[in-house]
């Protein structure tokens, strides 16, 4: 895969995938084409070398492994994580507002949203919907409305004039959008509305609508930005930049060593869920694929966390440590943290970097101001649970958390090449 392909099939990617289910569901099928097989924790497994499996947990986390052609107890694994959610703002139980004859959705605020950019965008809905079928059945299907179907309006300057200088956001009365208009004896429920759209977007014949999980989303797609597409913008970067880039990595290896990627839910609202990264999916496949050699297995292995970093703002070079300020297209960060926010130590961030020297690729390092707190990532959790060798790297970034995010369009490529390289290493530690 070329630079050119690369960036290309990571925005058709990215405009696939505006939930952790759609990005699932994207990942799936790209495994199924590649010939990998799932497996359902339900049943027994039968594991054969030399093949491809994933597992998805709750239709939003997926762990994808090449089982080698070596036995795993004694070769180790190369693992490399992500995660699929992203901080955005999901849809109500119960979210119909009807003021003035303009119908909107109460929202809730999922992770540590950068609240201003949402407003004057035009908005999408998708996510995971619930329903009964003609036949008595529950089950789950993915809707995406795939057009600007909502707004949040911001309030005239003239109506607020300090809008400026001083303005907050009340994540409760401040962010419902506006999705239309409706006479006052309308009666139209929010459920109604969801189930013409799955009638029309799958034919699906649905007696009633038991419950949902949806998110608005940023209705333009990604693109290149710059008089030299020296950017790509998007949202969602933060992390299914990682996942795609892990998922290309684990495609293109040569699958002689065991490797295994995951991507887990529910990272920006701390991973404590059953598919998050404090939760049990990827010690119990572990189980089920090392058996009573698991922690011969991960004494061999090394898990690479992917998420992405802070890239130094121009406009705001005092919030970055001054030797520790990673630039857009000058290669993936290592993230080194000694207060185990970040999972890195000297050890694992060796072998990242003799790897990306041997190919010639280059990379930076990031360390937080010592007079600011510091984010985290699945490493520390991973490693902690796993006990397994970590390393915390990321592609760097600008606007973290936005509704629309951007990266240098060099970077993801380079960490796709090392992480290609570290997956069918022959020895790990």
């Amino acid at each position: 895969m070329e630079h050119t392909e690369f960036n290309n099939d990571l925005i058709e990617f990215l405009n696939a995938s505006p939930t952790p289910w759609h990005a699932v569901s994207t990942m799936k099928s790209r495994l199924d084409d590649a010939g990998f097989q799932q497996l359902d924790e339900r049943e027994e497994w039968a594991l054969e070398q030399g093949r491809g499996y994933y597992a998805i947990r709750n239709g939003s986390s997926i762990i994808a492994f090449r089982t080698g052609k070596n036995d795993v107890v004694t070769s180790g694994i190369r693992m490399v994580g992500a995660h699929t959610d992203s901080p955005c703002l999901k849809v109500k139980p119960n979210p119909e507002i009807r003021r003035k004859g303009f119908f909107q959705l109460g929202v809730e605020v999922y992770g540590g949203v950068l609240l201003n950019p949402w407003f004057d965008r035009d908005l999408s809905l998708a996510g995971r919907v619930t329903v009964l079928d003609e036949d008595g059945k529950v089950r789950d299907t993915l809707v995406d409305f795939r057009k600007p179907v909502a707004i949040i309006p911001s309030l005239a300057i003239h109506l607020d004039r300090e809008a400026n200088s001083n303005r907050s956001v009340n994540a409760q009365t401040d962010l419902p959008p506006v999705v239309m208009q409706l006479p006052e004896t309308d009666t139209t429920s929010f459920a109604d509305l969801l189930r013409e759209q799955l009638v029309s977007e799958s034919g699906l014949k649905i007696r009633k609508v038991l419950g949902y999980e949806l998110s608005f989303y940023d209705a333009q797609g990604a693109s290149f930005v710059g008089l030299r597409k020296e950017f790509l913008a998007s949202a969602r970067l933060d992390n299914l930049l990682s996942c795609y880039i892990g998922l290309q990595s684990l495609l293109n290896t040569s699958g002689d060593e065991a490797a295994l990627l995951v991507c887990n839910d529910h990272e920006e609202v701390g991973s404590m869920s059953a598919e998050g990264a404090q939760g049990p999916f990827l010690g119990a496949v572990l189980e089920r694929w090392c058996g009573a050699g698991k922690g011969r297995a991960i004494a061999r292995s090394m898990m690479i966390s992917a998420d992405n970093a802070h890239g130094v703002h121009p406009n705001f070079m005092d919030k970055h440590d001054e030797n520790h300020g990673p630039i857009l297209n000058q290669g993936p960060v290592i993230k080194v943290n000694h207060n185990q926010r970040y999972a890195t130590n000297s050890r694992s961030a060796a072998l990242y970097r003799h790897i990306s020297d041997e190919l010639g690729l280059p990379h930076q390092t990031f360390v937080v101001r010592s007079d600011m707190g510091c984010g985290s990532t699945i490493g520390p959790l991973t490693a902690g649970n796993l006990g397994v060798t970590t390393l915390d790297i990321g592609v760097p970034q600008f606007a973290m958390h936005s509704i629309r995010e951007m990266i240098g369009s060099q970077d993801g490529y380079t960490l796709y090449q090392v992480l290609k390289e570290f997956m069918q290493r022959e020895e790990v530690f």
